[in-house]
């Protein structure tokens, strides 16, 4: 359905001419943001998607046209930030690949132009997107592809490296495609189980808190889910909440709160927390894992959630 809707949105949006195109501003007024030209014979829907994300930045990027700091390299900031919503939409709806080399070119496109006022702009409506806990578009595996190389740039204050460094090497973590690290835990019985223990064709896994808001919304939301509930009553899905944090007794107290279909239990060697094992920086945190438990979903927004099942 949804990429129907974008052949529909494409041809609406994305002109095949030259309206791409805007003439060089004066230095104190905004400029239209340049959308991307589909060539005329790129007509194969998938194509088209492909086109539009690995060159939605061509021409906003292709010259620096402004040092107006009020702007983004001519254009006002919410027009961008604008823009790269819809960015993320065509991205997230492009194969994997295709959406992680269509933000390494934005990167590359920015840090070419050698401005770091454009440089930090469009670093910070990245990161607002892509790796912000409450952004429903957060993508942390496209959020590498950005903060990577953002972390080794010329056009980044040195002391801001090493922490672009580390959110670099934690995105790095248990990306979608790779296997999900194991790690043991203690369930509600008492008894020492691992993740990778787990018998299913999918495994939901749940960073949370009984005391979470949040984690309480989705829970109800997964349980008043008939056909969600029907795969974990038939084994299709194993759903495994994990408690990551200290207050241990706190947890126990509360723990009947979850579905009994449920598999609870928590992180009894505080691996997940202390040594950092997944990139858990706001709960619920949800994992969605095959029967190999290799990622499919990472971190996801429980919309997408519900999409892949």
């Amino acid at each position: 359905m949804r990429k129907y809707f974008y052949i529909l949105a494409v041809l609406i949006l994305f002109s095949c001419g030259g309206r791409g195109r805007t003439p060089a501003p004066k230095p104190s007024q905004a400029r239209a943001f340049p959308s991307v030209e589909i060539p005329a014979m790129i007509s194969d829907p998938d194509q088209r998607l492909e086109f539009s994300v690995l060159h939605f930045w061509d021409n906003f990027l292709s010259s620096l046209v402004s040092k107006d700091t009020l702007l983004l390299n001519g254009v006002d900031p919410e027009e961008v930030e604008s823009q790269l919503g819809t960015f993320v939409t065509l991205a997230e709806m492009a194969p994997r690949k295709t959406a992680a080399e269509g933000v390494s070119r934005l990167f590359s496109k920015a840090e070419a132009l050698g401005d770091r006022p454009l440089m930090d702009g469009m670093a910070a409506l990245v990161r607002k997107y892509l790796y912000d806990p409450n952004s429903p578009v957060r993508d942390e595996d496209l959020y590498g592809a950005f903060v990577t190389p953002l972390s080794n740039s010329p056009l980044t204050d040195p002391l801001a490296r090493i922490s672009l460094g580390f959110e670099a090497e934690q995105c790095a973590k248990n990306a979608v495609g790779s296997i999900a690290a194991d790690f043991p835990f203690t369930d509600t019985a008492g008894k020492i189980r691992t993740l990778h223990g787990i018998k299913a064709p999918r495994t939901l896994l749940i960073f949370g808190n009984p005391d979470c808001q949040a984690c309480r919304e989705i829970t109800e939301a997964l349980e008043a889910d008939p056909d969600l509930r029907e795969m974990v009553r038939s084994g299709a899905l194993a759903v495994v909440d994990v408690f990551i944090d200290r207050e241990v007794d706190e947890w126990k107290a509360k723990v009947s709160a979850f579905p009994s279909s449920w598999i609870c239990g928590y992180d009894h060697g505080f691996l997940i927390r202390d040594n950092l094992l997944y990139n858990v920086r706001g709960i619920p945190s949800l994992y969605l894992l095959d029967a190999d438990k290799r990622v499919l979903l990472k971190d996801a927004p429980v919309e997408k959630l519900f999409e892949a099942l």
